[in-house]
């Protein structure tokens, strides 16, 4: 199966599993783990996708992110999760920015397992950055974001690459940001 269409299947289950998703337990078996392997990660290989990862800094010598995806033994994707319908506000951006900090990955990301919101360090080296860089919700799905999902991919990643894109689709959005508040405010 090809990488949109396994992202579309599993964009399919959100409007049949969404009302039963009430735990971060749930969330995490329905749809983020699915997600990972729809990126290509074996989840059941803890050599390559870590549960509870550690990612102590500071005071917090026990803090863990839900996932942490790795390559050559070294994380490149954080991922912390919440359950489904859960506001994805400021405190959850607070404590992954923690976890963010405690690692060297160059990407994290906060979801819901319907909208994932990445992040990474464009503005300030080592410090996530306050606002996402891109946001995919399957339930509504942007096709335009699906080439930039395949680069956080299996055999696909490559750290550089994915940086740049990044910034660039970080501008592209502000831009975009910009251009629609002056059509509605000149």
């Amino acid at each position: 199966m090809e990488f949109a269409e396994r992202i579309a299947e599993l964009a399919k289950k959100i409007g049949s599993m969404g009302s039963a998703l009430n735990t971060e337990e749930a969330t995490k078996t329905a749809l983020v783990l699915p997600f990972i392997a729809a990126l290509g990660y074996d989840v059941f290989n803890p050599s390559e996708v870590v549960p509870e990862f550690a990612a102590p800094i500071g005071e917090y010598k026990d803090a863990r992110v839900d996932y942490a995806i790795l390559v050559e033994g070294k994380p490149i994707l954080l991922i912390e999760c919440k359950a489904f319908g859960t506001q994805l506000e400021s405190k959850q951006c607070n404590q992954l920015q923690l976890y963010f900090h405690g690692t060297e990955a160059p990407i994290a990301i906060l979801t819901d397992g319907n909208r994932y919101r990445f992040f990474s360090d464009l503005e300030t080296p080592n410090r996530m950055d306050a606002k996402p860089y891109m946001e995919f919700t399957l339930a509504d799905m942007d096709e335009a974001l699906i080439p930039e999902l395949r680069k956080l991919a299996k055999g696909k990643f490559d750290r550089d690459a994915c940086l740049s894109a990044a910034n660039e689709l970080k501008y592209n959005r502000e831009f975009k940001r910009i251009l629609a508040e002056q059509m509605e405010n000149p």
